[in-house]
């Protein structure tokens, strides 16, 4: 056999059926990207939808705070004078001043209360359920109904305060129309209608107790005290912590009770930023001083919750 010959034979294609390896690995990959293309197809929607509906209006307000406009005129760039006007008005202070009072005061009050009801609950062997819906109740309730009824509570004449009070030679005080109390008097109706969804989630996380740390401690001869300083509260950490951040958020964007209650009164005792944001908006017509507020706002509680998840990051998971 010649040289030339034996060449041919070597490089001439072969015969067998090539590796399935490569086509199975094809395959996968083209499944997975009609599978990613099918996911895409389904999540975008929803993300133009979100855009649209939530990150378009936090863009356009922050536009809206380099702007002055009125909504139906063109908008005229006056680049930081929004902000400039908002640091020469003396509201600002009153009203940061007293939206940290009421957050103060909420914490203080509003805080520890949902804890140690749910506590109380806890105990209860017989009709717990029946104490859980009461305690659910205020939740369910409109806002707005709620802070009616108790704006007749609060009422200096004929309301239920006084009267109770009065049984027993105290008062009557002037909840609402004194500086004094007006702010106090906010506190107590938004610790009633808010604590009942902070009940039931400690009462959930006290489920997930093991009982064995109870009689464990209960063996040791630990009291009542000592079982919810050392065995309760320390199972409860990371609940708490997270509770005490949105409890956080939600005071300081305090509006509803003000405006409801007082409208900001007496004497600008209860005008909370948010309030004063609505005063800019739409009593006001400073679009662009209410939008500058707002961002403002934003970015206050942006790194007030970075600072806290932070500083808590250690304790919590501790």
């Amino acid at each position: 056999m010649s040289l030339l010959t034996h060449s041919r034979q070597r490089t001439a294609p072969s015969n067998t059926p090539p590796s399935r390896g490569g086509g199975r690995r094809t395959g996968r990959r083209a499944g997975a990207a009609r599978k990613q293309f099918t996911a895409w197809l389904f999540l975008v929607p929803t993300l133009l939808v979100f855009g649209l509906f939530a990150w378009w209006p936090i863009v356009r307000s922050l536009l809206l705070g380099f702007q002055r406009t009125n909504l139906v005129d063109p908008a005229v760039w006056v680049g930081l004078d929004n902000f400039r006007a908002l640091l020469d008005d003396p509201l600002l202070g009153t009203a940061v001043g007293n939206t940290l009072l009421f957050v103060g005061l909420g914490i203080l009050i509003g805080f520890p209360a949902p804890l140690v009801l749910a506590a109380v609950v806890t105990t209860v062997r017989r009709g717990a359920g029946i104490y859980r819906f009461l305690v659910y109740l205020p939740v369910v309730i409109p806002p707005v109904v709620a802070i009616l009824l108790w704006k007749w509570f609060y009422d200096p004449g004929s309301g239920l305060f006084n009267n109770a009070l009065g049984l027993i030679g105290l008062g009557p005080f002037s909840w609402l129309e004194s500086p004094d109390t007006a702010m106090l008097s906010l506190v107590l109706e938004a610790t009633w209608a808010g604590m009942g969804g902070a009940v039931l989630i400690y009462l959930a996380a006290m489920a997930g107790i093991p009982a064995e740390l109870y009689e464990a401690a209960e063996v040791d001869g630990a009291g009542i005290r000592r079982r919810i300083r050392h065995v309760m509260l320390p199972q409860l950490r990371s609940v708490i912590g997270l509770l005490l951040l949105v409890q956080l958020i939600g005071t300081i964007q305090v509006f509803t009770e003000p405006y409801v209650f007082t409208g900001g009164g007496p004497e600008n005792a209860t005008l909370t930023v948010l309030l004063l944001i609505f005063r800019y908006a739409f009593q006001d017509g400073e679009y662009g001083q209410a939008a500058a507020l707002s961002f403002l706002m934003v970015l206050a509680l942006a790194l007030l919750s970075a600072v806290y998840l932070r500083a808590t990051r250690s304790w919590s998971r501790s």
